[in-house]
Formats: C-alpha cells, sequence, structure tokens
C-alpha cells in the first residue's frame, strides 16, 4: 500500500487519535493503518525474540555440555600424562624389583637342596671343631607365599667356637636365620658350653605343597 504526503498525514492523526484504553484486539480490522503496521511490527520482533531465546538456551545448554566435556578430558589428560612421566620410572624401579626378587630366589633352597644344606651346618660344626648332639628337622610351616623350615640345632664347645660357628651359618649362600638362643655350661668349669638354637629356611612355595582340591573336598 502507498500512501501520498496527504494520506500519511491523514493516518498519523488517526493514530494520535487513538484512544489506547479501548483497543480491543477482535475489533484490529478497524485499528488504523499504521497502528496495524505497528502491531505487526512489534509482534514480529516478541516472535523473532522468543525463537532467539530458545535457540539461544539450547545452544548455552550444549555449550555448558561441552564446558565439563572439555573439563573432565583435560583432568583426563593431565592424569594420562602424568602417568606416562613416571612411567619409565616405574619400569626402572619393577626391574629392580624383579633383580632382587631373583636375588632372593637364589638365597632360598629348593625341597631337594634341605639336605645339602643340613651338610653344610653340619660342616661348619665339624670345621670350628664343634660336638655335634642333635641338627633335625622340625615340620614345615606354609605360609602364604613361602614354606618355612624349622630345624632344632644343638652343639657343644669353646665360646669362641660358638661365635665362628654361628657366623658361619648366617654367611651360608642360602638363607638361614637364628632363633631362641640357649647358651649353658656342659661342665663345673665352664670351658665347655652347650649352644641351642632354632634355625629357619625358607622356600618359595610350589605346586606340590599346595593342598589338592579333591583331598580338601573328601570327608
Amino acid at each position: 500500500m502507498t500512501l501520498n504526503r496527504e494520506q500519511w498525514a491523514i493516518e498519523w492523526q488517526r493514530l494520535r487519535d487513538v484512544d489506547w484504553r479501548d483497543l480491543d484486539v477482535k475489533e484490529a480490522g478497524g485499528w488504523p493503518w499504521l497502528l496495524k503496521v505497528l502491531s505487526c511490527c512489534l509482534a514480529l520482533m516478541a516472535a523473532l525474540c522468543l525463537m532467539m531465546w530458545f535457540v539461544i538456551s539450547d545452544q548455552r545448554g550444549a555449550l555448558m555440555a561441552a564446558q565439563r566435556q572439555e573439563v573432565r578430558l583435560l583432568s583426563e589428560y593431565r592424569s594420562k600424562a602424568s602417568e606416562a612421566a613416571f612411567l619409565p620410572e616405574m619400569r626402572e624401579q619393577l626391574a629392580t624389583l624383579e633383580g632382587q626378587l631373583g636375588r632372593m630366589r637364589t638365597m632360598l633352597p629348593t625341597d631337594a637342596e634341605i639336605p645339602s644344606l643340613l651338610d653344610s651346618i653340619s660342616d661348619a660344626a665339624v670345621d670350628n671343631r664343634l660336638t655335634i648332639e642333635t641338627i633335625r628337622l622340625r615340620p614345615t610351616q606354609t605360609q602364604a607365599h613361602y614354606v618355612e623350615q624349622p630345624l632344632d640345632i644343638q652343639v657343644r664347645g669353646g665360646y669362641h667356637q660358638l661365635a665362628r660357628f654361628s657366623a658361619d651359618i648366617a654367611s651360608l649362600p642360602r638363607m638361614v636365620t637364628q632363633h631362641d638362643f640357649s647358651l649353658e655350661p656342659v661342665d663345673s668349669r665352664g670351658d665347655t658350653l652347650r649352644l641351642s638354637l632354632l634355625a629357619r629356611t625358607y622356600r618359595y612355595l610350589e605346586a606340590s605343597d599346595q593342598p589338592s582340591s579333591e583331598g580338601a573336598d573328601s570327608p
């Protein structure tokens, strides 16, 4: 619709004469032309604002979700980067522990080497000119990861000879620990002493040391 200058003046005057308190949407067809245009513009702007609000709300929710994911991924990255930084050191420590474990294994006798260990203890007593009264194995004691083999040792001799004997046991290639020392004179002069002790050696738990499941289930 094209209005000339006179018509614009008429429509403008009609708009100014409108009593805004008496406006009724049901009578919108009789409103001045400028009021209709203004109403359409306001309705269009309201619709656009509403659409933008919905779009921005969705985008804002997506943005917040992306920010949370970014924080989580960044935290995971830092954690993995820290683990990767310590990985060479951890590998080196693991290799060191495996080496120590291997050396400890060589110090523990196998079941077949127990008689040889008893011979080594007897030889240490003989080398120190001691009289062997008892070298006797006790029943084994099975622990979580190893088998403990206790043995009773009782020998007689001089004080210095007994001290060297104890040192020789401690320096054996196989691991032997000494416990429950008891030292008492054999004669009234006290020149000869009797040494009683409990020695323990250890070996790794093998499959043959585990009780069979059939035996465990049988009544």
